[in-house]
């Protein structure tokens, strides 16, 4: 029953994963043909990262009430359905109502399936699990690629990408049965008193800022790395949208050869070495050289790939299994603050600075995450 939960859970994490790159490889042809400026991007990202904020604010309540199988089931049922509800769309304020589940589905996964991950199973599959994310985040610009080329254009890839998405959801539908089980078993282990005010203990301050600088790291990095190389590298949008997959890529192949050392190493150590990657990559690629910027943005990538699984994985040991749900919400809603604010942000300072200061604004988030993972560490020594 064991390797068949967690075989579902990595089916799981490549459903999550699909949705999370298509509007950026989609968005310089998309803005095009709706007629809306470059910069509306971020609104469209800001409104899914609100639903994916209030999701996860709730995941504590709702989880314990429903159980994180259905919890992940239904979820992923509200992003196919929302991403349906993007290949449909041929108005710009048609893609910001379908915004709204499309974020409140992906909320609820990541925060209930995080702590069961985290709780249940050792650093290794954290790593492999998250790099599952990065398989359906990478599957899915060469879908939207592939599409970009056909006469269904963009909403040709949203709909294919629906369409796997409702299949995962008939498959996590029918594994409800393993879910019950496992948690009924779970349920028989005592556990402390939760800290009704999580606020209070040492070290959760540090943890959310450094997830809210990841996140918008992550997220900019992604949504606006096709456009990088459109506007500032002259490339071609299908091919910039395929080399823009790289930052995933990355980040897959990152979590898969972490999973082989993340026992061995501790997550302290994989945070502190994934952060000097970033950083690497960055320099690359603000290098005023195409290929210097497609290599940069699978540095990048790589350096990002043990942070969030890291972290994650380390909570219930830091501030205790019996608050773990709690905070990993409160950390989800933290990340996906950074990724609602930060990249329409960027778009902002698109329409008054130059898109070359790409590298730099991600080298500013690269910063604060070092700065407050470093004060966790003290913190929690």
């Amino acid at each position: 029953m064991v390797t068949l939960l967690i075989s579902i859970i990595y089916i799981a994490f490549i459903s999550l994963g699909l949705p999370d790159s298509l509007l950026g490889s989609a968005w310089p042809t998309l803005h095009t043909a709706l007629s809306v400026p470059l910069s509306y991007a971020g609104i469209v990202s800001a409104i899914i990262t609100g639903g994916t904020i209030v999701s996860s604010l709730l995941s504590d309540r709702v989880t314990r009430r429903f159980g994180t199988g259905l919890v992940t089931a239904g979820s992923t049922l509200l992003t196919a359905a929302a991403l349906l509800g993007f290949s449909l769309s041929d108005k710009f304020f048609m893609l910001c109502i379908f915004a709204v589940p499309y974020g409140i589905g992906a909320g609820a996964i990541d925060a209930a399936l995080n702590n069961y991950v985290a709780i249940h199973y050792s650093a290794r599959h954290m790593s492999w699990l998250h790099c599952m994310w990065g398989v359906g985040a990478s599957i899915s610009p060469y879908i939207m690629s592939f599409a970009l080329g056909t006469a269904r254009g963009w909403q040709g890839g949203y709909f294919s990408v629906s369409v796997i998405q409702f299949s995962l959801t008939a498959f996590l539908f029918l594994s409800l049965g393993l879910w019950k089980k496992s948690e009924s078993a779970g349920e028989k282990t005592k556990k402390r008193p939760r800290e009704k005010n999580v606020f209070k203990i040492k070290g959760v301050v540090s943890v959310l800022i450094t997830f809210f600088g990841y996140c918008a790291l992550e997220s900019t990095a992604g949504l606006w790395a096709s456009s990088y190389l459109v506007e500032v590298r002259g490339i071609d949008a299908a091919v910039a949208a395929r080399f823009a997959a790289l930052f995933y890529m990355g980040i897959t192949f990152g979590r898969f050869l972490c999973g082989f050392v993340a026992d061995r190493l501790g997550d302290k150590t994989l945070i502190r070495v994934g952060l000097s990657v970033i950083g690497a990559g960055i320099l690359c690629l603000a290098l005023p050289m195409e290929l210097c910027a497609k290599i940069g943005l699978c540095i990048v990538g790589i350096g990002c790939a043990p942070i969030y699984p890291s972290v994650i994985h380390s909570t219930p040991h830091t501030f205790g299994e019996e608050n773990s749900q709690k905070i990993i919400g409160l950390q989800m809603a933290s990340a996906y603050t950074g990724s609602a604010l930060m990249p329409p942000l960027f778009g902002a300072l698109t329409e008054l600075l130059p898109m070359a200061i790409y590298p730099l604004y991600l080298a500013l988030f690269a910063c604060l995450m070092i700065i407050m993972s470093e004060r966790l560490n003290k913190l929690v020594a």
